[in-house]
């Protein structure tokens, strides 16, 4: 594990400013190391990490479709159905989609009572690499749509359970299975400690090198599985606006203009009526511009330099499918020097009934904020947005980012159960870094302790939110065949 070059501290530095006038709920500067250890032994006291292990679903437990169909009566009604069809692949995939569920299910279970800011929904596909700005392929927390301030125990149980069931999808036998969920949790559990032991900005500039982590991971797998895992990060490099101009535009009259690949992305010219069309295009200057206010001064400059040139909405991952999202192709230098930003409507996170609201007026602001704080590098592209009239007439919130910059994923399908564990402890340590930086690692990390008891408490409640989850995908399936809903699959 690497720690940041002093330009990467220099740009981090309003961060530590923002938290000054706005603290975070769980930090208690005024404790000292040994209370902050006394902390965490008298939460462990109170809440045992054995009864981590339990889940039981009370008996007014909410149906689990129900909680979907209040969701997407927020959502584009046509894009619905190709939410729930992603859904039903596999349990897995409808894991992925199923997060305010699961928000609901962990209300109820026990809290330790010390608070980090939660990503709200840290399934293993919400993890991977991107470039930082020093363009160094990094490994991250990507996704944090859901994240407000909460219990560090609900994105641990949430990225668990991910793993359990991702590798019961991949066919993995029961002993690897409970390898993979142990390796996860124990080096959350090992990170956290380790933490708990570094300087306030040690653990602020850490952060987790790809190809550091390739270099002593990779002794441990056969040649073929690195080598696979090679050209997979090299793919990674590849994909950026340029790459992305090639694949979703064309030329049309002299123009470059965004291909119309129906439903997954509609351009502007097929969603407005030709008279509407111009005054859409102004707006979305205008909301671009409102944007721009948001980032860092350089950054402002450096987007002054590009203009918009077409937009067209896009379907994106699972359980995002329905909400608001945009691509917008700007160029520079005479329109061939690309760049798209994705702008995705942020709406109120599925912990926000279970926890306090946020301290953010705007939700795209609360995304963009939490991003920050979680990771350790960021899109310098990052920031939000206000549209008091969208095109159906309600103001939404949003955010923004590069649509490609280096972005990869793991394929989850194609890992082995070394593999697969692998990539848990990365995971695990990810997280770990997370909270950390937003928590009190000494506290959480005195709580967890040295013995492997968290970990196989958390062991246990995967297997049991496993069932659960099986049982889910099975009502939506039901729902499906009845007529209750209407699934677009193979979309």
């Amino acid at each position: 594990m690497a720690s940041r070059t002093a330009r990467q501290a220099g740009a981090t530095r309003t961060r530590g400013v923002s938290r000054r006038r706005d603290p975070h709920p769980s930090w208690a500067p005024d404790l000292s190391v040994a209370n902050r250890v006394q902390r965490g032994k008298d939460a462990r006291a109170k809440v045992p990490r054995a009864s981590h292990a339990a889940f039981e679903p009370p008996r007014t437990r909410a149906d689990p479709v129900d909680l979907l169909e209040q969701q997407a009566t927020t959502r584009v009604p046509e894009l619905v159905p190709i939410r729930y069809g992603r859904m039903l692949v596999s349990p897995f995939t409808f894991y992925r989609g199923a997060a305010m569920i699961m928000a609901h299910d962990l209300a109820g279970t026990p809290r330790s009572g010390l608070i980090v800011q939660c990503c709200g929904d840290a399934h293993l596909s919400n993890f991977g690499v991107f470039a930082s700005p020093e363009r160094e392929l990094v490994f991250d927390v990507n996704d944090f749509d859901e994240t407000l301030p909460g219990p560090w125990e609900w994105d641990v149980k949430r990225l668990a359970a991910s793993m359990l069931i991702a590798a019961v999808d991949d066919g993995f036998p029961g002993k690897d299975r409970d390898g993979i969920v142990l390796d996860t949790v124990g080096s959350y559990r090992s990170a956290m400690r380790k933490f708990a032991r570094m300087s306030t900005l040690e653990v602020w500039y850490s952060h987790l090198d790809i190809d550091d982590s390739i270099a002593e991971f990779g002794a441990q797998f056969k040649p073929k599985m690195v080598e696979r895992t090679d050209k997979q990060l090299a793919k990674a490099r590849t994909k950026d606006s340029m790459t992305a101009l090639s694949k979703l535009t064309e030329v049309v009259d002299g123009e470059v203009r965004i291909v119309d690949q129906s439903p997954l992305i509609v351009p502007l010219s097929k969603l407005a009526a030709e008279d509407e069309r111009d005054a859409i295009r102004e707006d979305l200057g205008r909301l671009l511009v409102a944007y721009r206010d948001t980032l860092e001064y350089d950054r402002r400059l450096l987007l002054e330099r590009f203009e918009l040139v077409d937009v067209a909405r896009k379907v994106v991952g699972v359980g995002s499918v329905g909400t608001r999202c945009w691509i917008a192709l700007l160029m520079a230098r005479g329109g061939r020097d690309p760049l798209f930003l994705q702008i995705k409507e942020a709406d109120a996170s599925v912990l926000a009934p279970l926890l306090e609201a946020s301290r953010f007026r705007s939700h795209g602001e609360r995304v963009i904020a939490g991003q920050r704080l979680m990771q350790a590098e960021s899109d310098i592209f990052l920031g939000w947005l206000h549209d008091k009239a969208g095109l159906d007439g309600r103001s939404r919130d949003f955010y923004v980012r590069q649509l490609k910059d280096w972005k990869g994923s793991a394929e989850i399908d194609q890992m082995n159960p070394h593999g697969m564990a692998a990539y848990g402890r990365l995971c695990g340590w990810t997280l770990a870094r997370a909270h950390a930086c937003t928590g009190d690692p000494i506290a959480i990390g005195s709580y967890l302790g040295g013995s492997r008891s968290f970990d196989h408490a958390i062991l246990e409640f995967s297997k049991a939110y496993a069932k659960q989850n099986q049982s889910d995908y099975d009502e939506l399936t039901l729902a499906a065949k009845s007529g209750r809903i209407t699934a677009k699959t193979g979309v």
